[in-house]
């Protein structure tokens, strides 16, 4: 049975490890490799690994560090930034990752998902979508390198249109919501449920278990992914990885009345 999965989403910033506000202010959190060997000891279910710098400075994917999170990965790795072609994404999946993700990229060549779920299968491409309102309770709109950059699309268009072209899930991004552990943004992903039929992650503003039960018990099986919540602890936010006991994800689970 299908079953919500609850995602740490590490952000990479040259050979560190950071997390951001908004998309702005990168704050320097440790070293990836050990937050995932952490990780590993608390048998996460997934983890997605997004290199900021890669697609906005136009350079490949770092296949060395993608290699290394692999190797020490034992829960599903998701890796996205610098990807712009099926040889990159088959590379990927070859250094033992079992997701790529792209963004700019899908929206720069839309046909590249196709291509991409061709070789490697849909269940392997991810795209993710960076969201956020045009002004205070207006309207949703896609933005691109890092929240530089407004495309002028909207996320439920684009999120359908990636969806018929082969994308196997969609990451929705709260830009507003970033680093900001105020919630999820509910509506934004409501109106994503109502458009799409593939699966669906929400990533941006979880900052605490209820969050992530609240957002679980809206939409049952969905992805929860979050950064600050699982590299941060308290109101002065000092690093330390956490992330939720196996008995407190059954409970979050159960209480959703998922069994």
């Amino acid at each position: 049975m299908l079953r919500p999965r609850i995602i740490p989403c590490l952000l990479v910033k040259g050979q560190g490890l950071v997390k951001t506000r908004t998309f702005e202010n990168p704050k320097y959190v440790g070293d990836p490799i050990n937050a995932v060997k952490v990780f590993n000891e608390k048998e996460v279910d997934e983890l997605i690994v997004l290199d900021i710098d890669a697609s906005v400075q136009r350079r490949e994917p770092d296949y060395v560090m993608i290699r290394n999170l692999a190797a020490e990965c034992r829960m599903p790795l998701c890796y996205g930034g610098g990807v712009k072609t099926v040889e990159q994404a088959a590379r990927i999946i070859g250094l033992g990752a079992e997701k790529v993700a792209i963004s700019s990229a899908a929206i720069d060549d839309p046909e590249l998902i196709v291509r991409l779920a061709e070789v490697l299968g849909s269940q392997s491409i991810v795209v993710v979508l960076d969201v956020r309102r045009t002004s205070a309770g207006g309207e949703y709109e896609v933005w691109r390198d890092n929240a530089r950059k407004p495309t002028g699309f909207s996320p439920f268009a684009l999120a359908q249109d990636m969806a018929s072209r082969g994308a196997g899930e969609i990451v929705i991004n709260s830009i507003d919501k970033d680093g900001e552990m105020s919630g999820y943004d509910i509506e934004l992903m409501s109106r994503i449920r109502d458009c799409v039929f593939v699966p669906i992650t929400a990533l941006g503003g979880a900052g605490s278990l209820k969050d992530i039960g609240a957002l679980i018990g809206k939409f049952g099986v969905i992805g929860a992914a979050a950064g600050s919540l699982f590299v941060f602890k308290g109101v002065y936010r000092a690093v330390l990885i956490s992330y939720p006991s196996p008995s407190e994800k059954d409970s979050l689970i159960r209480s959703a009345g998922i069994a």
